[in-house]
């Protein structure tokens, strides 16, 4: 059982390995860093620009926040709305008052003056993913911005502030330089455009005297050093309540010559380098006809793009982030060892060392917080009379470990080492080092490359006893985790049945991932009640929870006995072989 390569996913087996952690359920805890930048909610970003929160200060144009809600309800839920219009330089705005759009008074506010240099690489890819960097001033929000795409959301950004003292123009404050790491990797993070907008703001109120939206009518230039490299001009309308109807003034100014634009001031200052691809493609729509190179690059891709996703929130600390980057860690060394007869060997074998390193670094973190989960939820199965002697030791236990293990794990990632590796890993998804097998059909090639992995599950299978040890168990649990990323690595291109063979192969996976955790819950518990300092009722309740997690284990062993037909099932219905 388990040969070489099984050393890198799982060094050791789990009778020997009584620090090994559990795998991920669904229940989580997240605890917040001591010192985190201040992260804004959720925000639909329609345009990046410099505008300022005016008197009444209700939204940020350039972020369009919702204000809190009112202490009546009568603005309602969901963004307010935003529109953007480009102008020429003589363009005259009209009497809003006498024009039947719903204004009945139009309040000119003070002329304000904004700057913002926007800071990328070379080659501007931090704007190629959606990200934008900046350093504002003027205006009440004024200081470093941040905007990051919010993951499965497109559209939606988020937005991370710090005042302008975290650093001058070109000195990228260290919080922000780390937070685009994956995205700039090696390279530096510099200014590359500067605009200066001359706004004159507007409030314009309804028939009940009601402020309902802001008007900006900007006069932007781009600078290149002191030199005014371009100049335009843009109206920007933004309502200040949720039921605000901007249409009507859209049209008004729409018949008067405007033109509804959202381009970005940044898209249009940096020119269309930014509306290009990250330097991650898209992974393409592959059919079985199609060469079977064109699977595995896209299996690359898909996810190498949520890798790197994933890096910036797990920086953020954000909920279930150190678990997906493992996941897409997992798959993508994976996928590499399943397509491995298609690839130039050797370089796939050192992605795959540098992939399980760092989904090892990620892993201790993780895995505490989902053992400390799973203790403090099962405690109370002993009785409540326990429940808070098992949570007195294990909590604070557990709790510095999480602590240690995420501060390594962040060490890690700002290492020389990680850098190379994401310049590898962005490289891969680009140009992976195909042999000539990959020129095959996929058809013809990739059935057989699952059937290889289902073999050794089915192997290890064979050897599993009801009462027996749990290392046979675990070596399982490993082989289908391997099986199903391999079936889920082919499934977008083998249809529907291989589809629901990984599915299949997910429900062991969830069974014996049960099973190691009841595992390893038992053995923390021994480990902790045999310290000195434990008392005779602390180590009582203890044992408890570890009889407790022990007949966990067998439920598990049970029901994956009961699941095993229906997945030779699914394998039969795949036509794999």
């Amino acid at each position: 059982m388990g040969d070489p390569d099984e050393a890198l996913e799982d060094p050791t087996p789990p009778d020997a390995r009584v620090a090994q952690l559990p795998d991920d359920p669904a229940d989580e805890i997240y605890q917040d860093p001591q010192d985190a930048v201040e992260v804004s909610p959720p925000v639909d970003v329609v345009t990046i620009d410099h505008a300022e929160v005016l008197e009444p200060p209700q939204v940020d144009p350039e972020t369009d926040v919702s204000p809190p809600a009112a202490e009546d309800d009568s603005t309602g839920g969901g963004p307010v709305a935003m529109h953007t219009l480009r102008v020429h330089g003589l363009f005259r705005l009209p009497d809003l008052s006498a024009a039947e759009v719903g204004v009945s008074r139009a309040k000119r506010q003070v002329l304000r003056n904004l700057s913002a240099v926007y800071h990328d690489t070379d080659d501007l890819r931090l704007a190629r993913w959606e990200v934008t960097l900046r350093r504002r001033q003027g205006g009440v929000d004024e200081g470093w911005h941040l905007q990051l795409p919010v993951e499965s959301q497109p559209g939606i950004r988020e937005e991370v502030h710090l005042p302008l003292s975290a650093g001058e123009v070109g000195d990228v404050p260290h919080d922000m330089r780390e937070l685009v790491l994956a995205y700039a990797r090696n390279v530096d993070v510099r200014p590359v455009a500067e605009l200066r907008t001359e706004r004159t703001p507007y409030v314009l109120y309804d028939g009940q005297g009601r402020a309902f939206a802001e008007l900006f009518d900007d006069t932007v230039s781009v600078l290149d050093g002191e030199h005014i490299a371009a100049r335009f001009r843009e109206l920007q309308l933004v309502g200040l309540t949720h039921d605000a109807q901007l249409e009507p003034l859209v049209a008004a100014f729409v018949a008067l010559g405007a033109r509804p634009d959202d381009t970005p001031k940044a898209v249009t200052a940096l020119g269309p380098v930014t509306q290009e691809p990250p330097d991650v493609p898209a992974p393409q729509i592959v059919g079985p006809e199609d060469p079977a190179g064109a699977a595995v690059t896209a299996h690359i891709r898909r996810h190498t793009q949520a890798f790197l996703t994933q890096d910036v929130r797990v920086r953020r600390d954000l909920p279930d982030s150190v678990h997906q980057m493992r996941v897409a860690a997992r798959r993508l060394r994976s996928g590499l060892k399943v397509f491995e007869p298609m690839l130039d060997i050797e370089w796939a074998e050192t992605l795959r060392t540098e992939l399980g390193w760092i989904a090892g670094e990620l892993g201790v973190s993780r895995d505490t917080e989902v053992l400390q989960a799973r203790i403090d939820l099962h405690a109370d199965e002993v009785g409540e009379d326990f429940a808070p002697l098992i949570r007195a030791v294990v909590d604070p236990a557990l709790s510095e470990r999480w602590h240690d293990a995420r501060d390594h794990a962040l060490k890690a990632m700002v290492s020389q080492r990680y850098r190379n590796f994401l310049d590898n890993l962005v490289d891969a998804a680009s140009r992976p080092r195909l042999n000539s097998s990959a020129d095959a059909p996929a058809q013809d090639v990739l059935p057989a490359l699952v059937e290889k992995a289902w073999k050794k599950l089915r192997k290890e299978v064979k050897l599993l006893e009801l009462d027996g040890e749990a290392h046979p168990w675990h070596e399982a649990r490993i082989r289908a985790k391997k099986a199903r990323y391999a079936a889920e690595a082919v499934a977008p291109v083998m249809g529907e049945e291989v589809k629901k063979f990984a599915k299949a192969l997910s429900g062991v996976t969830e069974v014996l991932g049960e099973h190691q955790d009841a595992w390893v819950a038992q053995q923390t518990l021994k480990e902790l009640a045999s310290a000195p300092e434990i008392d005779g009722l602390s180590g009582f309740s203890l044992g408890l929870l570890h009889e407790f997690e022990f007949e966990q284990e067998l439920f598990a062993r049970n029901e994956f006995v009961e699941l095993w037909p229906s997945v030779k099932q699914a394998h039969k219905k795949a036509r794999l072989a």
